[in-house]
């Protein structure tokens, strides 16, 4: 499921960033790309996604996207692998509000995501992204 997964998330890379949208080639979001994920492994989403603004749930310091990657995805006990679903904390103090996918481990981490101003892009899981990084999930075997 895992080499699948970073197959699928390599196929966006250019996708440009567009805030709420899950479309290959036309747009998406971080959430988007997890989204695009997710049908390509397994045919429908898991819920319907409501709208939500850039700042996610800031103000209400609720965590949202955490509570939807718990609901969906299964939490990865030790090192996260090549596959596995990342969750980002922006600031320090602030609700987790960026998702990734590790597309490549060690020596040389790397992970793809949906990045405003820059869209669908693999980058390196550098020092100022790993520690941003407060959890990691694994797609499941089978839907949920």
């Amino acid at each position: 499921m895992r080499a699948r997964a970073v197959a699928e998330a390599r196929a966006w890379i250019g996708t440009p960033y567009v805030h709420q949208a899950a479309a290959r080639a036309a747009g998406c979001d971080c959430l988007g790309l997890i989204r695009g994920i997710w049908r390509a492994l397994y045919g429908a989403e898991p819920e319907a996604v409501p709208p939500y603004t850039p700042d996610w749930s800031e103000p209400a310091r609720a965590e949202a996207l955490w509570a939807a990657a718990l609901r969906h995805l299964c939490p990865v006990a030790g090192a996260p692998q090549p596959g596995d679903v990342l969750l980002f904390r922006m600031r320090a103090g602030a609700v987790a509000k960026h998702l990734g996918l590790l597309s490549a481990g060690a020596p040389a981490p790397r992970f793809i995501h949906a990045y405003a101003g820059h869209g669908v892009v693999e980058s390196t899981l550098s020092a100022p992204w790993a520690r941003r990084v407060v959890a990691a999930f694994a797609f499941p075997e089978e839907t949920i």
